[in-house]
Formats: structure tokens, C-alpha cells, sequence
């Protein structure tokens, strides 16, 4: 596939003929010997002043929806006047999900209209404005309502791996991908710890300021430091410069080589997520995965804080401080991906001729995708049967490290297999990921009510057993199944 024309046309073939129809001279694109507007070429202290600025988000982002998860039951017992439920609380800590779920669908196609920058800097600052809402809620509702728009807002998530692919080949792509994908582990550590002491002496509402504080900060930057990275805007803008300095009506990027108006074109982006999910079942299967392995962290987070104060009687703030042990697992796996990754890339790369594919991005994936089940068994019965608290840290801990080696790889396979269409196949990832996350926890109180911690988790980890084949299969036949869609085929 020719990924110079983005779901435009249906072919490579259509995109070539339409393109010889323009005379070469009326093509701008980068200078082939060195352009100092391709983000690829970009000094290297930039690009990975970037990642970091993407990581800063991504922990602040983390840190807003995970220091509520320790907190919950005290913030709706607050405002519902000491008569909270368990649902309630719940579904305070997973209506974050629905609302990241809504918010990619427009956010993902948007980024490929316009830019990532216009794009990132908007849902930053309505982020902003939803946080500052949850912060000055005065009933249960509202407050729920205010963390589902915070979630709208979320933009790091679905272009923070698309800007990385923006910036850097497939074989330099582990290590940002790494950090940017660190960074939410120490927002998920530091969050719960810091807002269970915070609460407990100043209330819950500075834990919800201290976030917007955050968030300001970190749109401070963006708007600051951050250039745009998608190669479309940055082209497209050059050419409308240099239509009005030289008055040549004809000059054109590649990708504007079709007549389409431009509503025709908006709505055609729009659609795109859910036309790149459905023309892809390579992506739809890994979608249908990695939903599933993703809400194992939710599902943990939300009885956590009622394991350990229930069953081991920790104070909400040694509760929060037991999420570390999560990120510590966690932490292990990103510095092993940041380590292995792009070496496990380029050793099957060139034991397979020196052609790399996706594919080889999945060997860690399928690690992570057997051991998390045995991980999620043993934090259940762990529980079940009262055994040390110490070991029930750590299978916290093995669970944030098989999550993460399911995941990380994950995002990395998206990106190198979606090329220009990255951030639309990420976005088609998010929102099953994030419905997941929102209503399967909800199943896991009645399960618990019904068979116990240790035979409830039994039954959800064997979810994850049934779904652990799928990267197996897609690492030993994914390249030939690639080659049914248009977005994802090789030349």
C-alpha cells in the first residue's frame, strides 16, 4: 500500500495515475537530501525533548484518573452524606474509560486533518477545564459526569505513539516508546500513594486541584516547545505558503491530489477509525486482546483498596502506597522493552533477510500474554485465603510486569503496521480497550459476592488464556493476513 495518500483512493495504483496527471515541479514534499521541517531529520535532543514532554502528559494524565482509585469510597461517601455504594465508587474509577473511549474518535482523525499540534493543545486545555470541574463537584452525578469529560479530553494516549512514529524510524521507535509508556507507570504509583496521605489530612478535592495544577503546566509546555510532527500538515502548510508567494495555483502535496470537498474529506476522517478497524482483521482481533488484557489493571485497581482495607486492614493511605508495587513490575518490563525491543526487532529483521515487519515487534507480547492469567489467579486467591500481605504485593507486582510486556509491544506492533494510519488504528485500540475497561469491572463485585476472590479471579483469568494464541497467530501468519487490507499492506 502506498501510504503517501491516506484512504483516499482504494489503490496505490488510482493514487499513481492520479499523481502523474501533476507536473512533478507542482509536488512539494521534503527535500530528499535534507529537510529541516521533516520531523525525522529533527536534531536528536529535540525529538527526545518530545518524548519527554509526551511522557509529562502522559503522567499527568495517569495520575488524574488513578488518584481517585484509593479515594473513591471516601469522595462518594462525601457527597452522597455517608450512604456510598460499591457501584458508585466503581464506576467513579471506569467512567474515565468511556469518556477516552468517545474522545479518540475524534481526536485521532482530527490530528490527521489538522495537525497533531492544534489538536493536542485543544483537548489539553479542556482537559484542563474538566478537571477544575471535578474539583468544584457537589453531588456524585456531576462528579461522574466531570470525569467522563476529563477522559473526552485525554489526547496522549492515541497520539503520543502516532507523534513517535511521526519522529522516528521502526528501528528507533522501542526506546521513546518505552519512556512514553513509562512515564503513566510512576503517575499510577505516585498517584494512589500521594492521594490517599493527601485526603486523608486535606481532603479530597486538593488531590483533584493538584492534578489541574499539573495539567496547566503541561499545557504550558505543549504550547511552548511543541512543533507539529505529522508529516500531511506540515506539508500541506508549506504548500499554501508557497502559494501565496509565488501566486502558482497548482502547487499540491501528494495527499491532495484528490477533488473531494473539503466536508467530504472531514467526514471521510472521521470515519476513518472505524473504517481502518473494519477493513483490518489483524487489528480487530489484537483490539479484541489487548481490551481485555488492559482491563486486568482496572479490575485490580478497583478492589485493591477493598482487599487490603477490608481484608488486611490497611488505612486508605497504606493502600495507595501498595500501588507502587504495581508500577515497580511494571518498570521492569518498559527497562526490559527499552533494552530488548528494537534489538529483538532488528535480529529477526535481518535473520529474515533484512526486511522488517511489525511482526517483530510480538515475540514479547506473547510472554506477557501467557503469564498475566497466572498472575491474576494468584492475586485472587492470594486474597481468598488471607496469605502474607508480602505476597500479595507481589503478585500486584507480576501482574504490572505481564500487563505491561502484553501491552508495550503492543502499541509498538500498531504504529509500524498502520504507518500513516497509526493514530487512527490507535484509536480503534483505545475505544474497545476503553469500553472494556469501563463495564467489565463491574462484573467483578457480583463474581466476588458470589464465588470468593479466588475462584471470581479463576474465571477472569481464564479470559485471558483464550486470547493469549491471537499475537502467536498474528506473529506466524499476521504478514500474509496484513495483505487483505488496504491500510496495512506491504509493496
Amino acid at each position: 500500500m502506498d501510504e503517501t495518500q491516506p484512504l483516499l483512493q482504494d489503490t496505490s495504483l488510482l493514487f499513481n495515475e492520479q499523481r502523474d496527471e501533476l507536473s512533478r515541479k507542482d509536488i512539494v514534499d521534503f527535500a530528499p537530501d535534507g529537510d529541516v521541517e521533516n520531523p525525522i531529520e529533527w536534531p536528536k535532543a529535540y525529538k527526545w525533548g518530545i518524548v519527554s514532554l509526551l511522557a509529562f502528559m502522559s503522567f499527568t494524565v495517569t495520575f488524574t484518573c488513578i488518584s481517585v482509585v484509593p479515594i473513591a469510597n471516601l469522595i462518594v461517601d462525601d457527597l452522597d452524606g455517608g450512604h456510598a455504594s460499591k457501584s458508585a465508587s466503581v464506576l467513579l474509577v471506569t467512567i474515565w474509560e468511556l469518556g477516552e473511549a468517545a474522545g479518540p474518535l475524534l481526536i485521532a482523525p482530527l490530528s490527521e486533518v489538522f495537525g497533531r499540534y492544534p489538536v493536542m493543545n485543544v483537548a489539553n486545555v479542556l482537559f484542563v477545564g474538566a478537571t477544575v470541574l471535578s474539583a468544584l463537584s457537589q453531588s456524585t452525578p456531576l462528579l461522574v459526569a466531570a470525569r467522563a469529560l476529563t477522559g473526552l479530553a485525554v489526547a496522549s494516549n492515541v497520539l503520543n505513539p502516532a507523534i513517535v512514529g511521526d519522529m522516528f524510524i521502526s528501528e528507533q521507535r522501542g526506546s521513546p516508546m518505552s519512556i512514553v509508556m513509562l512515564a503513566p507507570l510512576i503517575g499510577g504509583a505516585v498517584g494512589p500513594a500521594i492521594s490517599g496521605a493527601v485526603a486523608e489530612s486535606l481532603g479530597w478535592r486538593q488531590v483533584v486541584w493538584m492534578s489541574a495544577l499539573l495539567a496547566t503546566v503541561c499545557e504550558l509546555g505543549f504550547l511552548t516547545c511543541f512543533r507539529e510532527t505529522y508529516k500531511v500538515a506540515i506539508l500541506r502548510h508549506r504548500a499554501e505558503k508557497l502559494r501565496r508567494e509565488t501566486g502558482n495555483l497548482s502547487l499540491k502535496t501528494a495527499f491532495d491530489v484528490s477533488d473531494e470537498s473539503s466536508t467530504t474529506k472531514l467526514w471521510s476522517y472521521l470515519m476513518r477509525p472505524a473504517t481502518v478497524l473494519s477493513g483490518s482483521g489483524v487489528l480487530q482481533a489484537l483490539s479484541i486482546f489487548g481490551s481485555i488484557v488492559f482491563t486486568y489493571y482496572y479490575i485490580m485497581s478497583t478492589t485493591l483498596a477493598s482487599i487490603l482495607e477490608d481484608l488486611y486492614h490497611q488505612s486508605p493511605a497504606q493502600a495507595g502506597f501498595s500501588f507502587i508495587a504495581f508500577s515497580l513490575g511494571s518498570l521492569l518490563s518498559v527497562v526490559f522493552c527499552n533494552l530488548f525491543l528494537d534489538r529483538i526487532y532488528v535480529k529477526l529483521r535481518d535473520a529474515h533477510g533484512g526486511k522488517g515487519k511489525p511482526e517483530y515487534r510480538l515475540p514479547v507480547v506473547i510472554v506477557g500474554a501467557f503469564t498475566l492469567p497466572f498472575a491474576i489467579a494468584l492475586y485472587g486467591w492470594t486474597a481468598q485465603l488471607r496469605l502474607p500481605l508480602g505476597l500479595l504485593i507481589v503478585s500486584i507486582a507480576l501482574i504490572g510486569m505481564t500487563l505491561m510486556l502484553s501491552f508495550l509491544p503492543f502499541y509498538a506492533y500498531v504504529v509500524d503496521a498502520f504507518g500513516i494510519y497509526a493514530a487512527s488504528g490507535m484509536t480503534a485500540v483505545i475505544v474497545l480497550r476503553c469500553l472494556m475497561g469501563t463495564f467489565l469491572p463491574l462484573t467483578t463485585t457480583p463474581l466476588v459476592e458470589r464465588f470468593g476472590y479466588g475462584l471470581a479471579f479463576t474465571i477472569l483469568a481464564s479470559f485471558g488464556l483464550l486470547i493469549a494464541p491471537i499475537p502467536v497467530l498474528v506473529l506466524r501468519y499476521g504478514s500474509v493476513w496484513r495483505q487483505r487490507s488496504k491500510y496495512s499492506r506491504e509493496e
